[in-house]
């Protein structure tokens, strides 16, 4: 419990809305942690925090979105299938590259607002074209939409989530990458 009250005595600065936002820029690249898990102390830990989270969790996607799609657009043969290779499977872009061609604006939406994997689709929208506008536009809208969802619950509920965060911290990360693996199972199936 020492971690969780250091994170949320920390939560309220300045310097947390930085962690915040470089968190969701690598979630977005290669982390497989949601940005939920670094979103939730600052707004837990003062009210007031809500918005600067929400907009730091929104513009650190934007960024993370971007670095991914570039990879995917100019470095797939290099940093791109080496992160295809550490950090999913040269399988799972495959049937991410299927479901783009078929499916495109739905893939983006469908990643943008579920734990699927966002990274592994902004990497095939650069390696196969996707136009960047668009896929940079529809990614901002949808994502911030679900952090401004999240953020707006805890915000609501703050009390009663700041006594949940401290009782089960571990039990909700856990969940949160639970979920993220169920995510991955269901592009998987798809």
């Amino acid at each position: 419990m020492k971690l969780v009250d250091f994170m949320l005595a920390r939560a309220d600065t300045r310097m947390y809305l930085w962690f915040v936002f470089l968190m969701t820029v690598c979630e977005s690249i290669f982390l497989f942690v949601p940005p939920e898990v670094f979103m939730t102390p600052p707004i837990v830990a003062n009210k007031k925090r809500a918005v600067p989270t929400v907009v730091a969790a929104a513009l650190g996607s934007i960024v993370g979105g971007a670095i991914a799609y570039m990879i995917g657009l100019w470095l797939f043969d290099s940093v791109g299938v080496w992160l295809i290779e550490n950090f999913a499977s040269v399988a799972q872009f495959q049937m991410a590259q299927d479901l783009f061609i078929k499916h495109g604006v739905f893939i983006i939406l469908m990643t943008a607002v579920t734990p699927v994997p966002y990274k592994l689709m902004a990497i095939c929208a650069g390696f196969m074209g996707f136009p960047a506008l668009l896929f940079l536009g529809l990614s901002a809208v949808f994502r911030t939409g679900r952090f401004a969802i999240v953020g707006y619950l805890l915000w609501r509920f703050q009390e009663r989530a700041n006594s949940l965060v401290k009782k089960y911290f571990w039990q909700l990360t856990a969940g949160a990458i639970l979920v993220a693996g169920i995510g991955i199972l269901f592009v998987l199936v798809m």
